[in-house]
Order: C-alpha cells, then sequence, then structure tokens
C-alpha cells in the first residue's frame, strides 16, 4: 500500500508583491517574504529602509497601494479584523498606562480582546509569572524599570493568545542587561506560546536572535536567510581602519593597493582572504600616524548589510 506525500503546512504569514507610495514617492516596491509557524523573523534595515511602513500595513493602520497578505494560505485584507484578532502587536512607543499596577494592565488588555473579568485576570497572573513580573504584579507600571516594562508590554499583547507576535524595534533605548531579559523573555513566550514572532530592527546584535531575516532597502527585500548564511556574503575576514577622512582614504587604499576599501562611520572597511597578511601591508603603505588603529574580525551582520547594500546599520528608526 503507497503512503501518501505528506503536504507542507503553509506559512503563518506570507506578504506578496507589497507596495506602498506617499503620492509620487514609492515606499514600498513588491516586497514579499513568509514566516513559517513557529518562526522568528526579522526585517532587518536602517531608517528609511520602508520598515515602519511595512509594519504600519501589517497591523491595519494603513492600506497598501498592491500586494497581497496571506495567513495560513488564506488570502486576507490587510487590517481585516480575522487577521487583528490573531495579532500581538508591540510597538516601538511605550503604550503601558504607567498609573496602573502591571496586573491591571494585562487584566484591561484581555478585556479589551473580550475576556471576561475573571478569565482576563487569570491570564494577566499566568503572564506575569511567565515575565518574571509575579512579584511586581501590584506596582504601577510607570515605577518598572524600561526592561521590566518592555517585557510587561510582550505579556500584554499575548493576553489573548495570538497566532503571531509582531515588534516594533523590541529593544529600543534597551541597556545590556534588559536587552538580554528581553530576548530571554521572546524565546521563553515562542516555546512557551507556540507564537510566531515577526520584528522590525536596525541592530545586528537583534537580527542574531533571529531564525532568519529578510534585509530590507530602500523599500526591498534584497536578501533573505539566516544569519549565519547572510554573513557567509562577506568573503573571509574585515580589516577595520579607524582614522579621519574615511572617503579620501578609501580613495587611497583602493589607488596604492588595488583593493576594495569601503568608507564607513568611523574609518574603511575591506573585506580580504587571511586578512591578518593585509594588515603588515597597509602600515607599510602609508606614513605614521595616518591610522588611528587597524584590526581584523570576522564578518558581522553589519558587515553582510553593508556588502549586499552599500549602506550601514548605524541610524535608529525615527
Amino acid at each position: 500500500m503507497q503512503t501518501a506525500p505528506s503536504v507542507a503546512a503553509p506559512p503563518r504569514l506570507a506578504v506578496r508583491d507589497l507596495a506602498f507610495r506617499y503620492g509620487e514617492r514609492e515606499v514600498l516596491r513588491r516586497v514579499s517574504f513568509e514566516v513559517a509557524p513557529g518562526e522568528i523573523v526579522g526585517l532587518l534595515g536602517p531608517n528609511g529602509a520602508g520598515k515602519s511602513t511595512l509594519f504600519s500595513i501589517l497591523t491595519g493602520l494603513l492600506r497598501p497601494s498592491a500586494g497581497a497578505m496571506l495567513l495560513d494560505g488564506i488570502e486576507i485584507p490587510p487590517g481585516a479584523r480575522a487577521l487583528r484578532a490573531r495579532l500581538g502587536v508591540v510597538f516601538q512607543a511605550p503604550s503601558l498606562d504607567a498609573k496602573l499596577t502591571a496586573l491591571e494592565n494585562l487584566t484591561l488588555g484581555g478585556m479589551l480582546f473580550g475576556l471576561g473579568r475573571r478569565d482576563a485576570r487569570d491570564r494577566a497572573g499566568e503572564l506575569l509569572a511567565a515575565a518574571g513580573l509575579a512579584e511586581r504584579a501590584g506596582d504601577q507600571a510607570g515605577r518598572l524599570s524600561g526592561g521590566m516594562r518592555r517585557r510587561l508590554e510582550l505579556a500584554r499583547a499575548l493576553v489573548h493568545r495570538p497566532a503571531i507576535l509582531l515588534l516594533d524595534e523590541p529593544t529600543s533605548g534597551l541597556d545590556a542587561a534588559a536587552f538580554r531579559q528581553t530576548w530571554q523573555a521572546v524565546h521563553a513566550l515562542r516555546e512557551r506560546e507556540g507564537l510566531t514572532v515577526l520584528l522590525t530592527t536596525h541592530r545586528p546584535d537583534e537580527a542574531e536572535a533571529c531564525d532568519r531575516l529578510a534585509v530590507l532597502a530602500h523599500g526591498r527585500v534584497i536578501a533573505t536567510g539566516t544569519p549565519e548564511a547572510l554573513r557567509a556574503r562577506v568573503p573571509g575576514d574585515v580589516v577595520t581602519i579607524e582614522a579621519d577622512g574615511p572617503v579620501a582614504l578609501a580613495a587611497e587604499i583602493r589607488e596604492r593597493l588595488g583593493l576594495d576599501a569601503r568608507p564607513a562611520a568611523h574609518g574603511v572597511h575591506v573585506e580580504r582572504e587571511r586578512g591578518h597578511e593585509l594588515v603588515p601591508r597597509l602600515v607599510e603603505a602609508f606614513p605614521p600616524g595616518r591610522f588611528r588603529a587597524v584590526s581584523l574580525r570576522r564578518p558581522t551582520l553589519a558587515d553582510a548589510f553593508l556588502t549586499l547594500t552599500g549602506e550601514a546599520l548605524e541610524e535608529d528608526e525615527s
């Protein structure tokens, strides 16, 4: 007896040829990507890449000029009630009521999504415990640290058990400790709630925490892949030369050594196999004092973004 072939599950969320215009300006240009059930996907790009516009379309705040969105293989209009009911959203700007307690913020959130008071309170207690905030349940949200408030916002977005969690620059403005705690909470909640997560970010370290990335530049998806696969797009090592006048220095390096040197915020980057052999050549080719420092490292996602787009990931999203 022949076994029927298994049918792969459709993506939890699929975006197909999404476009958006502000008048004559094309902000999104046929953007397409997929997010599988249980996957964490990051939209990686700097200010002006189109991330905020795309996030607004996904949350129903803007209507696209063209394109389609599919939820579990079924096309669904952006902003449709059926889509909103299955989304949990954390915006970049804080949205908690600072005068309400942590428990009250979550209970109110549950009731706004149609839960009864008792069910909303029970769910709130469950989420506070999962976020490590059970002991702060009675504290006003405004008295919590930035990292705690971010975890509380994550918990509130999950109060109605959504299928997809949307995060807009989730760790913007947080210190290193709060950054780690927030991401520990995201991964723990993904495991516990079976969530699919889609986020926007300009931070290479945050992008490393994702399963897969879609690189966004000038309103287009330039590349998709795992962080490891995208880093592999950079050949060899990265030699960074810190110096004044990076544009002029990059031109000098190209002229003297025939290398593809790229100016960056604080110096010049050169991608090179066996980069350790290049360092003494650089030092010998220029007069003493021309460089402040020369360093060698393996490629990061910031390097991969620069290679793919010719732009740096330096600016915050406004």
